[in-house]
């Protein structure tokens, strides 16, 4: 399904250190909005992200020509701009998903991009070159894939276990011919992961309009090896209430060799239901844990305090940092969907 490579690569779990987060900054469409305080809102939301993980660790920030300017004056003096051709700015799903080799190598896993599944709002035309522009500044190996696939859509363990979902990976907007069995098989070629994890959707308004169709990242994710948090939707009315109990039951069901694959811990949902749009999808899962640091998602919610308790506690000795995640998830996505963590490699 992809260009083959005698290394056998490996996705590390995304505390692993990393050598830098790639960013890239907002420039058309509807991230910007529909006024200039829309855009601005947009801007400055993607910079108090970018300049909260510049306090840990190294960050380059992906700029539309002639977004420069705008960009170097938001930004801490410490983050690197690098000019490519955007259509939007979610660098998780556009950008490559990092791997490493056995050998100490670095490689980048290109899948193809058509705009979360065809969606008539989007625009891909410039993002999908993203992911190889990326490789190629990083000095990684090109890991090619014909599956349509999104960094938002998979995570690992690092141990082998892959969290994905049936609306993503099998969506007819993506992969129309593609069976359990051959995403598997690609998952596996690509990023070496061997024991897969479907949950059957996302959240609700991940479903509707700007939405991914089920990204696991709001849903799900491995803390570390055999431990995974999901979104606890905890009032009837939501909902997501069904639909979090679901998931759970599906991970709790999950095996590898006879035994239960994870281990699984509730991470309550924000206490804020809907916003004017209707029921919101507001998730601290959507946190990037950073060399040093977890930059989680805040809601001026009262359950900020909580997540981030319990951030701290799933990630001893990092310090978590809480932005403001609202203009993003308005905008269809949260912290993780703007950031791809690149892992630093030790040669062999």
């Amino acid at each position: 399904m992809g260009t083959e490579s005698p290394i056998s690569w490996k996705m590390p779990h995304e505390a692993a250190t990393h050598e830098r987060t790639w960013m890239a900054f907002p420039t058309d469409g509807y991230t910007l909005g529909e006024s200039a305080a829309d855009a601005d809102e947009a801007r400055a939301t993607w910079a108090a992200v970018a300049n909260a993980i510049a306090e840990f660790e190294p960050v380059v920030m992906v700029v539309n020509p002639g977004d420069e300017a705008i960009a170097r004056r938001l930004l801490s003096a410490s983050i690197d701009l690098v000019s490519a051709p955007l259509n939007d700015a979610w660098m998780r799903d556009m950008g490559p998903t990092f791997v490493t080799g056995a050998d100490g190598s670095l490689g980048a896993v290109t899948w193809t991009f058509n705009g979360w599944g065809a969606q008539d709002w989007a625009h891909w035309d410039k993002d999908s070159r993203i992911g190889r522009f990326v490789a190629e500044q990083a000095g990684a190996t090109v890991i090619d894939s014909e599956m349509v696939n999104e960094g938002g859509g998979i995570h690992v363990d690092g141990n082998g276990a892959v969290l994905l979902t049936e609306t993503v990976q099998l969506d007819p907007g993506r992969n129309p011919t593609l069976s359990h069995r051959d995403v598997e098989e690609e998952i596996a070629r690509t990023i070496g992961a061997t024991d897969s994890i479907w949950l059957p959707r996302g959240l609700t308004r991940d479903a509707q309009k700007f939405g991914t169709r089920g990204h696991v990242d709001i849903v799900a994710t491995f803390t570390h090896d055999g431990r995974v948090l999901y979104h606890s939707q905890n009032d009837p009315e939501h909902p997501d209430f069904d639909v979090s109990r679901h998931i759970f039951e599906v991970l709790s069901e999950a095996r590898r060799d006879g035994r239960a694959i994870v281990d699984v811990v509730p991470m309550p949902a924000p206490r804020t239901l809907r916003d004017a749009e209707g029921w919101v999808d507001y998730s601290y899962i959507n946190h990037l844990v950073v060399n040093g640091g977890v930059i989680a998602c805040g809601f001026d919610d009262p359950m900020d305090a909580v997540a981030a308790e319990i951030l701290a506690a799933e990630f001893p000795g990092r310090d978590v940092v809480t932005v403001d995640a609202r203009p993003l998830f308005a905008r269809g996505g949260g912290i993780h969907c703007i950031t791809q963590q690149q892992p630093r490699v030790f040669p062999a």
